[in-house]
């Protein structure tokens, strides 16, 4: 495979986030972690990310210096919601959790996030850990679109909420274009809407609102799409999807009046991603940071949207996000900057898993709510234990509709219509190297079993076993089709995967020392607001029948690793 490269770029540092010298290398978390929200509770920041109808949904990560990330657990363990996202009918691509807003008042952790489908929801619970309350929803979906966020004013003893209601409640009392953001009156427990909602702000794309009061002034933080305003000269232009963090501030009150001004912008570090949408966080020395998303595009797309850290600066009361490159009174963002916080470890999100731990890691997210009767870690054998189902039925609702989820290419293929197909993401968009050992013992005829790369597209490599019992070798390309190999009658088999950049390839072992290729290699593609995975997965062509088991996985690529 040219793609191969002899150096050994997996170091423990690598080309992102903490480099154990003081600085730090954006992005500091170098992976599909879009829509970030953080609460700072004593010397520690928490963030959530959506992930739509991965579950457990919204991952929850934690920080002691504002670059190294770790996990913590989910605030919903299941989509409950949607019968659309159980394993049975696997039809809430691309929907489930949304950006959302963390918050913590009065010893109470909260996390408020729209369906599009089913509107406005509230979690609560008393450990950031969970358990979360089930969702209660607060808002209907002919009412909200997305983005929501909450602040409690102690002075004066009220909550609020602003939303992005888009165009659902716009009347022709307002002509300005695009969304609406609302701004609504919560009751104290955070718990119940008390009003019917004042418009705050209407803009193109306006969303991800952020409230803060900050030396007695009022602002809101919001994201905003250009759509063909040349405002960002220092970056590459895309006109249909380039986006921009602008702030509001108010001396008199949270519902205005707003002075508006652009903070920051794409400039040359990113200039072909667009730059927002994120959460203001303070260090102990009373500096000031920003966390925010960078977009996807079409020019390295694969690894989906990642989180960068911007130091802030203030002038005449208005933050700038990043370093001002061009001296227009705007940031853009960083590369390589000191950190806010010294004394801490290089760290990251945990990849590697021998399943020795009785409950799943926090890394593994399931492709829907899982069918709970069909998975299971047997604590005697260290192993993950995946049962196959049935293939779903090709039928109306059942499995993706086109562009919803993967891209027009390959929606149909079976593998999305899989249930309990478990992945994790991938980390960084240089390099990585992926292997796992998969006992075959269980399976049964007419059941396939494998390892997986998937996003915008899927490409599968494991064992297929026909009707008489024959185990085969496959590999099934980003439109279904499948190419068989040799008869395999071992009771193991290695799979790893490589990549560089898009390229990818798979490849497979008897003894886990000597791989052979098997496949061609295939470009890693990013989908509808999804960057790649890697999983398992099993299913059968008749009947519920048949089991693989994950006795490891293992997983090195070009950025920090997990202490332990």
């Amino acid at each position: 495979m040219d793609i191969r490269k002899q150096v050994d770029i997996y170091t423990e540092v690598g080309s992102w986030g903490d480099q154990g010298d003081g600085t730090y290398v954006n992005p500091v978390l170098n992976a599909d972690y879009p829509d970030s929200d953080v609460e700072q509770v004593g010397d520690t920041y928490y963030m959530i990310t959506s992930k739509q109808h991965m579950s457990p949904g919204m991952p929850i990560l934690k920080s002691k210096d504002m670059v190294n990330w770790t996990h913590v657990g989910f605030g919903f363990n299941k989509l409950s919601w949607g019968e659309e996202y159980n394993w049975d009918r696997m039809n809430g691509y691309s929907f489930g959790t949304w950006a959302g807003d963390l918050a913590y008042n009065d010893g109470i952790w909260y996390i408020y996030q729209v369906d599009y489908k089913h509107g406005l929801m509230v979690t609560t619970a008393d450990d950031i850990a969970g358990p979360w309350s089930e969702p209660k929803i607060l808002l209907t979906a002919d009412k909200v679109m997305d983005d929501p966020a909450v602040y409690w004013d102690h002075d004066n003893h009220k909550a609020y909420l602003i939303v992005n209601t888009g165009s659902l409640q716009k009347d022709a009392s307002n002509p300005i274009e695009g969304n609406e953001n609302r701004l609504y009156e919560l009751s104290w427990d955070g718990l119940e809407v008390l009003d019917q909602g004042k418009v705050i702000h209407t803009g193109i794309g306006a969303e991800a609102a952020k409230i803060y009061r900050i030396n007695g002034e009022w602002y809101i933080f919001i994201s905003e799409w250009t759509l063909g305003d040349r405002s960002t000269p220092l970056g590459y232009i895309n006109p249909k999807n380039d986006r921009k963090q602008i702030v509001l501030r108010s001396k008199e009150s949270i519902a205005g009046p707003y002075e508006i001004r652009t903070v920051m912008q794409k400039g040359v570090n990113f200039g072909h991603r667009s730059a927002s949408q994120g959460g203001l966080m303070q260090a102990p020395d009373s500096s000031w940071w920003y966390i925010h998303q960078l977009v996807q595009n079409d020019i390295d797309p694969f690894q989906g949207r990642v989180q960068c850290l911007e130091p802030v600066t203030w002038e005449d009361g208005w933050p700038i996000i990043g370093v001002d490159e061009n001296n227009d009174g705007i940031g853009e963002p960083v590369k390589r900057y000191r950190k806010p916080i010294n004394g801490y470890p290089i760290d990251a999100p945990k990849t590697d898993d021998d399943f020795s731990n009785a409950k799943l890691g926090h890394q593994w997210e399931w492709n829907h709510d899982p069918r709970d009767s069909h998975w299971e870690i047997v604590e005697d054998l260290n192993v993950l234990r995946l049962h196959a189902s049935k293939i779903l039925p090709n039928a109306n609702n059942v499995g993706p509709t086109t562009n919803q989820w993967t891209n027009t290419e390959g929606d149909d293929s079976v593998f999305w219509r899989a249930c309990n197909t478990i992945s994790q993401r991938v980390m960084g968009n240089t390099a990585g190297l992926a292997e796992t050992k998969i006992n075959l013992r269980g399976m049964k005829p007419n059941q396939l079993g494998g390892f997986v790369r998937f996003g915008g597209v899927s490409h599968l490599i494991g064992i297929k076993v026909n009707q008489d019992g024959e185990k085969r070798l496959f590999f099934m390309d980003k439109l279904g089709n499948t190419t068989l190999g040799e008869v395999y009658n071992e009771d193991c088999i290695y799979f790893r995967t490589e990549n560089f950049g898009t390229s990818s390839y798979f490849q497979y072992s008897r003894d886990g020392e000597i791989y052979q290729d098997f496949g061609p290699e295939f470009k890693l593609e990013f989908g509808n607001w999804t960057g790649d995975r890697l999983g398992f997965f099993t299913w059968n062509e008749n009947q519920d029948d048949g089991y693989i088991d994950i006795e490891w996985f293992r997983y090195d690529y070009d950025g920090p690793k997990a202490v332990s």
